[in-house]
């Protein structure tokens, strides 16, 4: 049974990086109650997270019976579009096929230089405005969207009409047809921008012919949509990270973004699965039909994985996390936001002074939503800044010895 909690719970308002304590301190197999008053399994320790994401007999397929649906929206939505998240194989095998060359490491490596150039476009225009500003709309947001636009072929300049249908699609809207019809109107944008041939060079001119059209507006919608809030989550929650951790934040010695990929976790509604037969994880059968919920948060926060876990270090190595996924379903664009994350942060600490701009418990975060982060970051840095004109880039603003925070 039960222990009676619904899922996802709050986080704890003292410790917002941190998992909700409801999590923590339950069995690591378990039964939790969902928004239908479904009663799947839910899974917190990282060896058992690992084996169930690894599993053949788990399935993804969000129309077999007893799928734990995340809400009433992604059920609703679901019932209509089937994207590669959804797919068991053979038919995920074969479209990640198709994907997969396109987001290797070397590829992805490739645009490391663009990505550069937009990061300090985006952070000259931050310290030529107004000081305090907010993070999230001048950097964090903008930043993904560009590049996940640029590797599409997607108009940069419709960005507020995909970034408010990412905004319904993630979020709790407690109107599910409302979510459909955002989402039925972005995959008829990007179908119209392949079917017209207006897509600018990119991923969905390079997939014609390969699938049909509404395939790839399909598979460019989950890209799209999941391919900038992510990141935009990530760079914002892992920025605050940073700043409440000011000592290793001016560290340029290690690179900290493996260690808050681990730490924070963002996918706040986890890893959905139903069993295909009988399995058992973690001492606990699990039965033919059951749904199941791993928990990536706990996961990394696993003592037996992590020593010290809720301790963030920079010089941690937790690459072996599990923030992207394990097994067949590991995010395929893992590869694209490290590059993003990497180049973000690091440009982030050559801003002198960069600072929270309110106290901590200030922050607004996203709880309703599928991706955990702030609504907004209020950040300052060294009011000198406040006069250095447009298009005068902060990578040009330092010695070539100084790539830390100077105060």
């Amino acid at each position: 049974m039960s222990s009676g909690e619904t899922f996802p719970m709050a986080r704890a308002a003292e410790c917002p990086f941190a998992p909700a304590p409801g999590l923590t301190r339950r069995a690591p197999v378990s039964r939790v109650r969902l928004w239908d008053g479904s009663e799947p399994w839910l899974i917190t320790r990282y060896a058992d997270v690992r084996a169930v994401l690894a599993d053949p007999r788990v399935s993804v397929d969000v129309a077999q019976p007893g799928f734990p649906h995340t809400n009433a929206v992604s059920k609703a939505r679901d019932a209509r579009m089937k994207t590669l998240m959804q797919m068991d194989p053979p038919e995920h095998t074969a479209q990640r096929r198709i994907l997969a060359p396109e987001f290797t490491v070397r590829k992805m490596a490739a645009l490391r230089p663009r990505v550069q150039e937009i990061v300090d476009d985006l952070l000259d225009r931050l310290l030529a405005g107004p000081n305090p500003a907010d993070l999230v709309e001048a950097f964090a947001l903008p930043l993904p969207s560009l590049v996940i636009c640029e590797l599409l072929g997607v108009p940069y300049a419709d960005r507020d009409f995909f970034q408010n249908v990412a905004r319904t699609l993630v979020m709790d809207d407690p109107d599910p047809a409302r979510a459909v019809a955002a989402s039925e109107e972005l995959n008829a944008y990007l179908e119209d921008l392949v079917t017209a041939k207006t897509a600018g060079p990119g991923l969905l001119r390079k997939l014609t012919g390969a699938l049909p059209p509404h395939e790839i507006a399909v598979l460019g919608q989950l890209l799209l949509v999941a391919g900038h809030d992510t990141t935009a989550a990530m760079i914002a929650l892992g920025t605050a990270v940073l700043l409440t951790h000011p000592e290793q934040f001016r560290d340029s010695s290690a690179d900290p973004t493996e260690e808050l990929l681990r730490y924070l976790s963002i996918t706040h509604t986890e890893a959905r699965r139903v069993a295909l037969a009988d399995l058992e994880i973690g001492g606990q059968v699990i039965r033919a039909g059951e749904g199941i919920v791993a928990v990536k948060s706990t996961a990394n926060r696993d003592p037996l994985a992590f020593p010290e876990p809720d301790r963030f270090d920079a010089l941690r190595p937790a690459r072996h996390h599990v923030a992207f996924g394990y097994g067949r379903h590991l995010c395929l664009g893992a590869p694209l936001a490290r590059v993003e994350l990497k180049v973000a942060y690091s440009a982030l600490r050559r801003i002198p002074g960069l600072a929270l701009a309110v106290p901590l418990d200030r922050l607004e975060f996203r709880e309703n939503a599928i991706f955990y982060s702030v609504r907004e970051l209020p950040v300052t840095w060294a009011s000198t800044l406040t006069t250095v004109p447009p298009g005068s880039s902060t990578k040009n603003r330092r010695t070539p010895h100084d790539s830390s925070v100077s105060g």
